[in-house]
């Protein structure tokens, strides 16, 4: 079955090593809470938001050992007013067998606030 699984971060300032950091820490939360290995993943889409432009946060999943031929996408987000700022998004798109409800979402730093019900390693 084909499950998707959410996550998102946050960071201080738009800096390359930041975002890097920031968001390779997210996935390797992602992919243990899930017990994920890269063969599961079918794709990943990252969006930021408008006021991220020093890295591609892609590119952290090729700092993972074994991830170097999971299909990544970055993109942007749609810049709504009032939105969270400095904000990393993922979306993981696995083959599973849990059921969806069993899929472990997870918000770090100021992400917490976009769905605390679904994150439950919130705020490593």
């Amino acid at each position: 079955m084909i499950r998707g699984i959410r996550g998102a971060t946050t960071i201080d300032k738009n800096d390359k090593q930041e975002i890097l950091n920031a968001t390779e820490k997210l996935l390797r939360d992602m992919i243990t809470e899930n017990k994920l290995e890269a063969t599961d993943v079918a794709q990943i889409l990252f969006s930021v938001t408008e006021d991220i432009d020093a890295a591609f946060p892609a590119a952290a999943a090729r700092q993972i050992d074994g991830w170097a031929f999971v299909p990544v996408m970055s993109m942007r987000e749609i810049p709504v007013p009032g939105s969270l700022p400095k904000c990393i998004r993922v979306m993981m798109t696995v083959n599973s067998t849990a059921n969806q409800e069993e899929i472990q979402h997870v918000y770090q730093g100021g992400a917490i606030v976009l769905r605390p019900d679904l994150s439950t390693i919130q705020g490593k």
